[in-house]
């Protein structure tokens, strides 16, 4: 938390209230707002504050608007980067940058040799129980780095990797890259394989390698 999260999420709860008072709100810094209303809003105002504070450009403002209980729109926005994703449904992903706008897809790789995986933090995915097999799923991969936060999903979604591999996230963090990945043609679920934002696990990947990395990640040493 710092303060430049509170101001941006202050804001940007003032200019949806203004807009349409009757939609909920579900934000890291200041909780639930009608959180029964049909329409509800996820804001993550900085995803990536540890590297904003320490001058790493990977940080972004993170929106979803879910409708029913389906996430219907989402967009990731990254300032320094001079980049923002989006996505809504049955309307594809899309990326916006210095080339102008282009729609993106999942890559097509089919094996887990030729896969390039990422996650936010190795450590926290063992410590967490949750992906037993971890290690030994990277090991077995062509190639691993730990792009976190949103911009591993982000990769996953322009098809610059397979899968993003994550654990100890919230609704806010998860809402946005969900719709982008799948409009991109992707599959997203926790490592037990619900399709839900609320788990403590998240698993994104181009959907072709999904059932083989959920099955690693459950197998036990």
């Amino acid at each position: 938390m710092t303060v430049a999260d509170q101001g941006i999420e202050r804001e940007i709860r003032s200019r949806i209230r203004a807009r349409w008072p009757d939609h909920g709100l579900v934000g890291e810094e200041y909780g639930t707002e009608a959180g029964h209303a049909a329409t509800r809003w996820y804001i993550d105002p900085i995803d990536g504050t540890h590297n904003f504070i320490r001058g790493v450009p990977l940080f972004g403002t993170l929106l979803a608007v879910e409708h029913e209980g389906e996430i219907q729109v989402g967009v990731i926005s990254a300032p320094v980067m001079r980049e923002r994703w989006y996505a809504y449904r049955g309307g594809g992903a899309w990326n916006v940058g210095a080339d102008g706008e282009r729609r993106i897809r999942v890559s097509r790789v089919g094996a887990l040799i030729d896969a390039q995986l990422l996650y936010g933090s190795g450590r926290d995915n063992v410590a967490s129980g949750l992906m037993p097999g971890f290690d030994a799923l990277i090991a077995s991969c062509w190639r691993e780095r730990g792009f976190g936060d949103f911009w591993g999903y982000a990769l996953v979604a322009e098809g610059a990797a397979e899968a993003m591999l994550e654990t100890g996230m919230n609704a806010w963090d998860l809402a946005a890259p969900q719709v982008l990945i799948e409009e991109a043609g992707g599959r997203v679920t926790d490592v037990n394989g619900d399709r839900r934002i609320d788990a403590p696990s998240f698993i994104g990947s181009n959907g072709h390698l999904h059932e083989d990395i959920l099955a690693r990640l459950r197998a036990r040493p």
